[in-house]
């Protein structure tokens, strides 16, 4: 074997030992995570908090699920981030066409305007928010934990940078054969940007499953909690219990472990599509 063929190898070693290396730092918070979830807390202080399972209890996930009211709260959880993925998706495909595609007055600056929404964190609009879905009635219900969330100025970014990439010829040729715009949209572009289409659903999914602060702030009675802050009032069960909280993260990470998992082609695909789109 020559110079370059050894060079290669150890190369090739060199690229396996890194990535081996960040995957180990990468998974080793869920790892520890897993350790802490299924040892007895006051066995797991005394032995000094070792990297492996101490006086294992394996029934933690049924308990953190009972004790916790997770039945309910993934049922809240999952109509709300269903219902805001599908109303972001509509929304952020309608308005990324229509940024793409058609042609109307101030148009850039609408985008910029549009775009600069960004900027707002939801600290600033979370009390006039609040305010608003409490003058509605919408207090612990369905509407007040989805209304804000209908549309996303990142959504509309995202796909209309991936919609760029579809010929504008495509779309004379399609008017000329008797298309609208929405069967232009339906039948042309989201084939073509499918994946990109798919990643902001990832995305739309992880945002929404993971919200705190405004279900915090609009829910005032428990059977609309979400998952979210079921999993911090089991932080609060006692020390004696604390693997309860450790669980039920587990158990929560669940739905977007196996979204990623399913999808993750379509989400490597899409965000790098996105990216080099212009």
């Amino acid at each position: 074997m020559g110079a370059d063929g050894r060079r290669g190898r150890w190369a090739t070693a060199g690229w396996y030992a890194a990535l081996t290396a960040l995957a180990v730092i990468v998974l080793f918070p869920a790892w520890m995570t897993l350790v802490r979830a299924v040892s007895r807390p006051r066995s797991y202080l005394e032995a000094g908090q070792p990297p492996w399972p101490v006086d294992v209890q394996w029934d933690v996930f049924g308990r953190a699920f009972s004790d916790g009211d997770l039945g309910r709260k993934f049922l809240v959880s999952g109509v709300m981030t269903l219902c805001i993925v599908a109303a972001q998706l509509v929304t952020s495909v309608l308005a990324a066409y229509a940024f793409a595609f058609l042609r109307f007055p101030f148009r850039r600056l609408l985008f910029v305007v549009f775009m600069a929404t960004l900027t707002l964190p939801i600290e600033v609009t979370l009390i006039p928010n609040v305010q608003t879905v409490q003058s509605l009635g919408w207090l612990n219900s369905y509407p007040g934990l989805v209304a804000p969330f209908l549309a996303t100025a990142f959504g509309t970014f995202l796909l209309r940078q991936a919609f760029l990439g579809v010929p504008r010829d495509l779309l004379d040729a399609s008017q000329l054969d008797g298309f609208g715009h929405l069967a232009f949209l339906h039948r042309v572009v989201l084939p073509v940007t499918r994946p990109v289409v798919a990643s902001f659903g990832v995305i739309a999914f992880l945002a929404a499953w993971n919200q705190y602060t405004w279900p915090r702030a609009v829910v005032t009675e428990g059977d609309w909690e979400t998952v979210q802050i079921g999993l911090q009032t089991l932080s609060n069960a006692g020390a004696e219990r604390g693997n309860l909280a450790y669980a039920a993260a587990l158990l929560a990470a669940v739905p977007v472990l196996v979204l990623l998992v399913v999808l993750q082609r379509h989400l490597v695909r899409g965000l790098t599509t996105g990216a080099v789109k212009g």
